[in-house]
């Protein structure tokens, strides 16, 4: 077996691009989207599709950012409560 700690340094471990745990439910929201999305910008001006893309760009830089927050925040707490387990 490998150590996650070389695949990691490798660039062979991605949690960001693993969607293997994607839910049946979240692959349906994400067609959702991306047809609504489509529709919107059939309706919409040039300028108005500026102005949504920025706000696209935000949004997704704004989801990017708290992910990996989520992400630092819930591996420092396995490592807790692994650390806490193995202390007791």
């Amino acid at each position: 077996m490998k150590s996650m700690i070389d695949e990691l340094w490798y660039g062979n471990v991605s949690p960001m691009d693993d969607t293997r745990n994607n839910t049946e439910e979240m692959k349906e929201l994400m067609s959702y989207i991306a047809r609504h999305q489509e529709e919107l910008m059939a309706t919409l001006t040039d300028e108005q599709k500026a102005i949504f893309e920025k706000f696209d760009d935000c949004w997704s830089e704004y989801a990017s950012k708290a992910e990996k927050a989520i992400f630092s925040y819930a591996f420092k707490l396995g490592a807790r409560l692994t650390l806490e387990t193995l202390m007791n």
